[in-house]
């Protein structure tokens, strides 16, 4: 990979642009942001060398903005709202001459696209967690709170549907109650998953999320922290299991302590509970 002075970011929503930043900075690497409107916290500009803020399908401006920098490796971290795709959306004509050459948008797909884009103009992307190994979810159980049987069952059920769906590039998280699926994650992100299952769950909403089998580590791999607690703790579900060693973890320490205050469990699994 060769020494790195200087790295690209493209930044959505969450906390994980803001962490990679400081990160970044602590291991004396110049961040340059291209940040997007209504998604990244505007936090992330104390962090930065310099920001570029755009909108989604804005492409030209980010391979500009970093090739005015000479920017020639690249990460892409943090959500995007895919709903803003069709209410916020500015497409250049890289954009769309991109999509036009998709049979569908699903996330793997138009990202692979976007990233061969960029490495077409000189600029590589790398793996999301490249500078960050430490932050990945370690195997086991991290609360007070331990899963029942049942809650082991429906992490069993949750867990091989959220591999299904994620083989079909659908989405992450699955809601699970009661042996039955109470919500599938799509287009509308992990929290609105989890709002609509606890919804239905009556506080017996078991979370599972889980890495996209042949996931690719440039982008898109699981992310929780307190705020996911936090919506679990609104959706009234009771149990959070997550894939050890494939998944992010932001503020530990915190999400454990709020977890164990609303009863809440997490877990980290390699693969299915053995019951």
């Amino acid at each position: 990979m060769g020494v790195i002075m200087k790295i690209g970011l493209i930044a959505g929503s969450g906390q994980f642009p803001i962490f990679f930043s400081k990160k970044a900075n602590s291991k004396g690497l110049s961040v340059y942001a291209a940040a997007h409107i209504n998604e990244t916290d505007s936090e992330l500009q104390k962090h930065v060398d310099a920001i570029e803020w755009i909108h989604i399908g804005q492409i030209e401006k980010v391979i500009k903005f970093f090739k005015t920098n000479n920017i020639k490796k690249t990460i892409m971290i943090g959500a995007i709202n895919k709903t803003r795709m069709f209410t916020d959306a500015r497409l250049d004509m890289k954009a769309v001459s991109l999509l036009s050459g998709l049979k569908n948008t699903n996330d793997d797909r138009l990202l692979r696209s976007f990233a061969k884009l960029l490495e077409d103009n000189g600029i590589t992307m790398l793996p999301s967690t490249f500078i960050l190994p430490d932050i990945l979810a370690t195997k086991g159980c991290w609360t007070k709170r331990k899963p029942t049987a049942s809650d082991k069952l429906d992490i069993n059920i949750g867990w091989e549907i959220a591999k299904k769906i994620g083989a079909h590039d659908i989405g992450q998280c699955v809601v699970v109650g009661g042996g039955s699926v109470l919500a599938v994650e799509a287009i509308d992100g992990t929290d609105s998953t989890i709002l609509r299952g606890g919804k239905l769950g009556k506080e017996n909403a078991v979370v599972v999320k889980v890495c996209k089998p042949n996931q690719d580590t440039r982008f898109d791999i699981p992310a929780v922290g307190v705020q996911t607690v936090r919506i679990m703790k609104d959706a009234k579900a009771k149990v959070l299991a997550i894939e050890a060693g494939k998944a992010v973890v932001f503020d530990r320490c915190e999400m454990i302590c709020l977890a164990d205050k609303f009863g809440i469990s997490i877990v980290a699994i390699d693969h299915e509970y053995n019951i």
